[in-house]
């Protein structure tokens, strides 16, 4: 079996659990698409270790593109799209991964790994703590348009720079502004496609000169790597989603809390 073809099964294998967790928490999967795919490109020697961060941030938008659209078309299947503030929302998502995607190749990767993690480890903690909770929750309205864009082209471009969805800074934003946790979960897969179309024209282009499309690589997007991932992405997240439909609030919460725990370990330990 050739080295190329064992990669894109193993990105195979990483693509399935990632959708599934994409339907799930509306994350798009690049939580846990990085690490992964930093090591499996380290391991078949495709790029050099100062760029095998980059390359798996860049493809891993490009591959949540794919799984936030099947992901986010099964839960407006569900009724779990607010699509009243879900353009404004898209707007802001959209400018920040823009920007981002051209400025990440130029920022420290230890100062966005650790800012990272220090918020990932905050909004789990955040996220855990109201899973807890058994008062009534606090009503608060929702923010201006021109706020809500504001907030969320903050949220958008930090998501493009560490190649996740979008869910993990989007849904606490929302869920905090008492939107309903199935409803910001579907919102932020519905943005996840924004933020992943946007992000990845910026790593692509500025790639463009680091990579060749010879080689297999658009930017710093690796094809192969992405056709493993999207092949079976695309079919496990409307499972993740259905899942979310049936499961209780407070679990899903847990859930979520956990896997930016997780996260957020592995980044400063890396």
């Amino acid at each position: 079996m050739s080295e190329l073809l064992l990669l894109i099964i193993y990105c195979a294998i990483l693509g399935s659990g990632v959708g599934f967790l994409a339907g799930l928490l509306g994350i798009g999967g690049g939580l846990v698409i990085v690490p992964v795919l930093s090591v499996i490109l380290l391991h078949f020697d495709i790029v050099p270790l100062e760029q095998a961060v980059i390359v798996a941030i860049a493809t891993s938008l490009a591959s949540i593109l794919f799984t936030s659209t099947s992901s986010a078309l099964a839960h407006h299947k569900h009724g779990n799209v607010p699509w009243e503030i879900a353009p404004w929302i898209m707007t802001g998502v959209a400018l920040g991964a823009l920007i981002s995607g051209f400025l990440a190749a130029l920022l420290p990767e230890n100062v966005v790994r650790i800012i990272f993690a220090v918020s990932v480890v905050l909004i789990a903690l955040k996220m855990f703590y109201s899973s807890r909770k058994v008062d009534a929750p606090i009503e608060r309205e929702m923010p201006n348009k021109a706020l809500l864009t504001f907030f969320t082209t903050i949220t958008g471009g930090l998501s493009a720079m560490i190649g996740i969805g979008g869910g993990a800074l989007l849904v606490p934003l929302l869920t905090f502004f008492s939107i309903d946790m199935r409803k910001a979960i579907g919102c932020a897969s519905a943005c996840g496609i924004v933020i992943a179309l946007f992000g990845s024209i910026g790593y692509i282009t500025s790639g463009s000169s680091h990579f060749a499309v010879a080689d297999g690589f658009a930017g710093f997007v690796y094809l192969p790597a992405l056709l493993g991932i999207v092949c079976t992405s695309w079919f496990t997240a409307p499972l993740g989603a259905k899942a979310t439909a049936h499961l209780p609030v407070p679990l899903v919460k847990k859930i979520f809390a956990a896997l930016l725990l997780l996260m957020a370990v592995n980044m400063v330990m890396r």
